[in-house]
């Protein structure tokens, strides 16, 4: 009697808990976890439609779209498809996916290349298609001063303590939808408050 009783009890608590995730997650419409607003110049992790973490970022200088040799930003929905950079230093030159020794300053004169870490993008929709085979990447950037700015050629730059920062809260297969709409967009709208005003 005892035994089915705490079965019971735990089978209401499981369903309690799964309707409350269900709920939580229909209510939030199911954001991406992972949305790069290209107004905003943001990059935005989103859980339980609040945003965890927020950072600034830079897209193309050219505008949006995925035509190969276009130097754009591509739109749409992507994925992770390869991460580079374990381990190094801030400000390490990474080229053509390696290491090459190197470690360069932010804002180093003259310098514009890929450092500290790179997140690989693969695109997941017709809109994102040559994403892969155009080496669209997540990246730091020497280029620091030029962050939440549109200056990239395709790729999104972040800060060296940005990106290591990002690069170890994401996983292979992590969604990352590339929007040409605010971060605002992809949450839930406020609550109003208790004290709220009627008048």
């Amino acid at each position: 009697m005892m035994r089915s009783r705490l079965f019971l009890i735990a089978a209401v608590i499981a369903a309690a808990v799964i309707a409350a995730a269900v709920t939580a997650d229909s209510y939030a419409g199911r954001p991406p976890k992972i949305v790069v607003s290209v107004p905003d110049q943001e990059l935005a992790l989103i859980a339980w439609g609040k945003v965890v973490k927020r950072f600034p970022v830079s897209t193309s200088k050219f505008g949006t779209g995925d035509e190969i040799g276009s130097y754009r930003t591509p739109l749409g929905q992507t994925f992770v498809s390869a991460k580079i950079g374990d381990g190094l230093p801030a400000g390490s030159v990474i080229k053509n996916r390696n290491a090459t020794g190197e470690v360069v300053n932010a804002n180093a004169p003259g310098r514009d290349a890929i450092v500290s870490r790179v997140i690989w993008l693969r695109g997941m929709d017709g809109t994102t298609a040559h994403t892969r085979d155009r080496c669209i990447y997540i990246h730091g950037t020497a280029e620091e001063r030029l962050i939440g700015r549109r200056a990239s050629y395709g790729c999104i730059r972040m800060r060296s303590k940005d990106v290591i920062a990002f690069y170890s809260l994401v996983h292979i297969g992590d969604h990352v939808r590339i929007s040409d709409k605010p971060l605002a967009t992809f949450l839930p709208p406020e609550e109003p408050s208790l004290l709220a005003r009627a008048d």
